[in-house]
């Protein structure tokens, strides 16, 4: 740790948080970060780094919290400290003693933005950029039960990483924690269990799905609803126009209640379910999106009401929900599909959701450049947009540019296991058309990194990469590659703060 005795001194001569915080922004030597100075029961709190070590440190212990934070005590200049890792157990302690540090519900703001941090690194950068966008609010924490089992990570690690970013920048607008894509009641509990305040239900599991030439398979999945649903849903919608509040007007046939039904009516009652037993008995205090995106074609207008309609009856709060849109929502790349079509059915999936009042949610939002002005038009700020792999794509812009031997190895790994991560997430990259490295020099990797079929390979072998031992059970690349990234904290900062604010800039926010 950097020689703080000057700082220290200033403590003991009783300056105010306002004079110590000039102090340190004067001596960024020191490695303290400025915002995160805080005092808690007599105690000040300040996070300081040196070299790849980031902690915590407390001084002074008058105060109970001194003695709950877990760390090793010292004397320094007549004080009592105590250097505290930043770990879950100590985040826990801060959340006690700083509200603002707890994730909250969300549900009252207009537009809010899923930055889904796979390393736990990113997120004081996002919200460097996001104290500049006030009416967006930031979900820090957000992952997938497949994320953390590709990371080695759990919702513990990855809310204390959010709440460690938040206390270092002292941001005080609330953020959000999200379960993400959760499909199983126990990952569900166990998200809620930790304090995550927005559960996304993946229904993926109960929708069926058909080819045209399938009809007798829909029709036997129809046929096998129990008879009282099967009467209630033809009394409800066949034969009836809906007209929305919003101008927009559905009819349903016999044949489109019956494809939607044998489809959608098995996720429809597991969100029911869900909703009942996790959601409702926490009384607003956590957000629910329902995603119906994991289907074979996308989700028309109708199949979004039939839906909708249902939860909103059964007294299902929604707060967003992620429809299928047209086109291709890929990893890690620009959207792919006929712009034209897709603002023509955006704007009706965004009369729907206006109609019922909650959000659109756009999934595998990362890059989705091409779209960005459509969706921040047409949902006049009332959206919900999930990012998750574009952060690890920054940290590997990081270490092209400060270790490219260590990218180098890293990028001949992804090549040798694509197969591998083929099995997780679908992609058109082509190693065919990446240049091969060893015509690149280090100057030119960059490059690499905005072309499509290379930054979609490197987006889905991250698990795969951050898991890797070599035969004595050591970590191949994760240990160098969470070195790198916090001796350069501030050039991945400036890197997230300009790809994120360019999704934010065309969105119109």
């Amino acid at each position: 740790m950097s020689d703080l005795t000057l700082f220290y001194s200033q403590i003991v001569q009783g300056k105010d948080l306002s004079v110590l915080k000039q102090q340190v922004q004067a001596h960024p030597e020191w490695g303290i970060y400025a915002d995160s100075l805080h005092e808690a029961e007599g105690t000040l709190l300040f996070m300081v780094r040196s070299g790849a070590q980031k902690n915590l440190v407390a001084v002074g212990d008058r105060g109970k919290i001194f003695r709950e934070l877990v760390g090793e005590e010292k004397n320094q200049n007549g004080l009592k400290i105590k250097v505290c890792a930043l770990t879950v157990e100590n985040s826990q302690v801060i959340r006690r003693y700083f509200d603002f540090t707890n994730p909250i519900s969300l549900a009252q703001h207009k537009t809010t933005f899923g930055l889904g941090d796979r390393l736990g690194l990113a997120s004081s950068g996002h919200l460097k950029l996001f104290k500049k966008h006030p009416a967006v609010r930031p979900v820090l924490a957000q992952q997938s039960i497949r994320e953390l089992n590709l990371t080695g990570r759990d919702y513990g690690q990855v809310l204390a990483d959010a709440v460690w970013a938040v206390f270092q920048e002292d941001y005080r607008l609330g953020f959000g924690a999200d379960g993400d894509h959760l499909k199983a009641l126990d990952d569900i509990k166990m998200a809620l269990d930790y304090g995550y305040t927005m559960i996304t239900l993946d229904c993926s599991e109960h929708i069926k799905n058909f080819s045209s030439e399938q009809n007798a398979e829909l029709e036997e999945t129809y046929r096998s609803l129990a008879e009282e649903e099967r009467v209630k849903l033809e009394k409800q919608f066949i034969g009836k126009t809906f007209n929305l509040k919003t101008g927009l007007r559905l009819t349903f046939t016999p044949e489109a209640l019956k494809r939607n039904a044998a489809i959608y009516q098995q996720a429809i009652n597991f969100a029911i379910m869900v909703f009942n037993q996790f959601i409702k008995p926490l009384q607003g205090k956590v957000d629910f999106e329902v995603s119906i995106d994991e289907t074979a074609t996308p989700t028309d207008p109708l199949s979004h009401f039939f839906v909708a309609e249902q939860l909103i009856e059964a007294g299902v709060k929604i707060n967003s929900m992620a429809p299928r849109f047209c086109g291709e929502f890929q990893k890690g790349i620009n959207y792919i599909g006929d712009l034209k079509q897709f603002e023509a059915e955006y704007v009706e999936h965004t009369k729907i959701a206006e109609h019922f009042g909650y959000k659109l949610s756009i999934h595998s939002g990362s890059d989705k450049f091409a779209v960005f002005p459509v969706i921040g038009r047409e949902s006049k700020g009332h959206v919900h947009v999930k990012t998750a792999g574009t952060n690890w794509l920054e940290a590997i812009k990081v270490i092209i540019a400060a270790e490219p031997g260590l990218y180098r190895e890293m990028h001949e790994f992804a090549l040798r296991h694509l197969e591998e991560a083929r099995k997780y997430y679908h992609i058109s990259g082509d190693p065919q058309r990446v240049p091969a490295l060893q015509d690149l020099s280090d100057q030119e990797l960059p490059k690499l990194m905005e072309e499509d079929d290379s930054r979609q390979i490197i987006h889905i072998t991250y698990g795969l990469i951050l898991l890797a031992k070599d035969q004595n059970g050591k970590y191949l690349f994760r240990d160098r590659i969470y070195e790198c990234l916090q001796r350069n904290e501030e050039l991945y900062n400036q890197f997230l703060e300009k790809h994120i604010g360019k999704h934010l800039e065309l969105l119109g926010f």
